[in-house]
């Protein structure tokens, strides 16, 4: 086996095979509670409790967040596409998102779950940060979560056994 470069198309492409929930990281700039869609989102530590994101150097989170301050994480429903959108780069200018507060971070109000987290290190990795924060408080509501998946907003459908029927034999 011959192992090839990777251009940076081919990459995205192939890491878009790689189904991910669609979370909204919110933060405070400039006084103004703003936000942005990221799936490049995962728990990391179950004790203590501390989850990792990744964000573009360039982007607002970068500029506002340090090791120290608060931030939130909302889990979007399936039914939240356009939220997502509206914090994906295509805002809608008449939205307003609805954020609420949680321990001392901004969250978005009726989203799947909410986390309350704090910064403690940032670390370099190629055009992104890699921000470990600690869990300070956790809502969660039930429902489904809103996917992505190749390219596109996908939805969680689960097979009712009851209604099922399998030619085991």
């Amino acid at each position: 086996m011959q192992i090839q470069d990777v251009d940076a198309r081919a990459f995205r492409r192939v890491m878009g095979k790689f189904a991910t929930g669609v979370t909204v990281v919110t933060f405070n700039h400039e006084g103004q509670p703003g936000g942005m869609t990221a799936n490049a989102f995962m728990s990391l530590s179950v004790d203590p409790p501390m989850v990792l994101i990744a964000v573009r150097t360039q982007a607002r989170f970068a500029a506002s967040i340090k090791p120290g301050d608060a931030f939130g994480i909302s889990f979007l429903h399936e039914h939240d596409e356009a939220l997502s959108s509206h914090f994906g780069g295509r805002p809608k200018p008449d939205h307003q998102p609805d954020y609420q507060t949680l321990g001392d971070s901004p969250v978005l109000g009726g989203a799947l779950v909410q986390l309350a987290v704090r910064a403690n290190a940032v670390h370099g990795g190629g055009d992104h940060l890699i921000y470990t924060a600690d869990v300070e408080a956790v809502v969660e509501s039930d429902g489904r979560p809103l996917l992505f998946y190749s390219g596109s907003y996908k939805q969680l459908h689960a097979l009712d056994p009851a209604t099922c029927w399998f030619d085991l034999g």
